[in-house]
């Protein structure tokens, strides 16, 4: 969709040569097969209970199909193509009935031919407007003119796609970047912590967890805790995460030490409950390694756990990043099965940095959808990271997950995601990471309820 604030330009503003220029720059024509594409076109297809759909891009002569779902079309000429259509009427094409239309026999010719009765387009845009490609969707019998809210889904599919370009073409010149750049010599720092260290600090419970709350962006009320293990060393003091997960992830330490977690966390739930019975309605969330997900008997170790606690299985929600799950997809979904049927909560971490998270998206069963923070932290910084935050809950919507923004700092940005109707969030705005009696006092705040943000940072300190 493009939206009201976004600097569209027009049709008769945008030189060819500018429109090839930004399509080049993505380097997206005649490129070998990418699931996230194929997902889109799938989605717009499954959406509208289309017979076929296609996500295409235009040179100056001919029509490239990037992904469809249903006929298979490779390329097309550009004369006369639905892509020409959408281009001269600078914005969304529908056509309810094709034998109606005007150009029965001249433009609609292969689309007849075809046996197309009707179809609606919408462009692709580049962030300064450009119209580089069009979503469409196709029907072999006649169906109603789509409603507002209807091309309001196809567009963001569209919007969707166009983010997907805007990624990889940064991708592309980050990797130029790094191409040039020389390399850097530098001092090989002492080599600390060792294996040896992380056992020595699980055998004497040296680890901890520290919470952070999930907050509903309208009322401000708790609705959940995302847990984030810490290590507080005797001598060092408190060792962030990514001083040590690496090595633990590269050893099997993360076993025993996930299984503290799991086990940390349920117990934690578990005292909350008992201090106030409204906590029942509580979720908190634990973050899973991948070699966790490679283990088929999770599901049986976290009911075991499950029911030593006392807990119910709602209240535990599991998170999960792309790296995760790629290293033995098979098991993941079964895993992921295992634990949806015992009424775990799914989240998928960090969406959006992966190469193939919107594939996986679709693929996993996922309930719960969590906008990374490198997006929310770039919401202010112009429309295209605001575009991208913004598809990302028009997706989560149309998928029917909640949706979850992380990384939250400033009002600014608070309010800009509540507009745009995201309803859940973290961040440091609310509350940082804080031990368990601080978020136990927390909890017993009327109705749960954090101050507003102009009073979050004195209140929760």
């Amino acid at each position: 969709m493009v939206h009201e604030d976004m600097a569209v330009v027009s049709n008769d503003q945008q030189p060819e040569e500018t429109r090839l220029a930004a399509l080049r720059s993505t380097a997206i024509l005649d490129s070998p097969p990418e699931s996230n594409y194929d997902v889109i076109a799938r989605l717009a297809a499954e959406y509208f209970h289309a017979d076929g759909s296609a996500l295409a891009f235009a040179d100056q002569s001919r029509v490239w199909v990037k992904s469809h779902w249903g006929h298979t079309v490779r390329e097309v000429p550009r004369k006369d193509s639905i892509f020409d259509i959408v281009l001269a009427e600078d914005g969304p094409v529908l056509v309810s009935d094709l034998a109606a239309h005007p150009d029965y026999e001249g433009r609609m010719a292969l689309l007849k031919r075809h046996g197309v009765a009707c179809f609606a387009s919408v462009p692709v845009r580049s962030p300064e407007g450009l119209i580089l490609g069009c979503l469409s969707i196709f029907c072999r019998k006649l169906r109603d003119e789509l409603s507002a809210d209807e091309l309001s889904v196809l567009e963001s599919l569209a919007n969707l796609a166009a983010c997907q370009l805007e990624l990889r073409r940064l991708s592309k010149i980050q990797n130029r970047h790094n191409e040039r750049s020389p390399l850097l010599v530098v001092p090989t720092p002492e080599v600390w912590p060792r294996q040896a260290d992380l056992r020595r600090a699980l055998d004497e419970r040296q680890f901890v967890l520290h919470y952070q709350p999930e907050i509903d962006l309208v009322s401000r009320r708790i609705i959940g805790l995302e847990a984030l293990i810490r290590w507080e060393h005797p001598e060092r003091g408190m060792v962030a995460p990514m001083d040590f997960i690496p090595l633990a992830e590269e050893s099997d330490i993360i076993l025993p030490l996930g299984d503290w977690v799991l086990a940390e966390a349920c117990r934690q739930i578990q005292e909350w409950n008992q201090e106030n019975l409204q906590n029942h309605t509580l979720r908190v969330c634990v973050n899973l390694s991948a070699r966790q997900f490679s283990r088929t008997g999770l599901a049986d170790h976290v009911q075991a756990l499950l029911v030593q606690t006392g807990i119910s299985s709602r209240q535990l929600g599991v998170e999960m990043t792309e790296t995760s799950l790629i290293t033995n997809m098979g098991t993941a979904l079964e895993v992921l099965n295992s634990l949806r049927r015992l009424g775990v909560s799914l989240l998928m971490d960090d969406f959006g940095t992966g190469y193939s998270s919107l594939n996986h998206l679709h693929s996993f069963p996922f309930d719960v959808l969590k906008i990374d923070r490198t997006f929310v932290g770039r919401m202010t910084d112009g429309e295209q990271p605001l575009q991208i935050v913004r598809t990302i809950i028009e997706l989560a919507r149309v998928m029917g997950m909640d949706v979850v923004a992380e990384g939250i700092e400033t009002n600014e940005q608070y309010q800009l995601l509540r507009q745009m109707g995201c309803r859940y969030g973290q961040g440091y705005l609310f509350a940082k990471p804080l031990n368990a009696t601080a978020v136990s006092r927390l909890l017993r705040l009327p109705g749960r309820i954090l101050p507003g943000p102009e009073e979050a940072r004195k209140t929760l300190v």
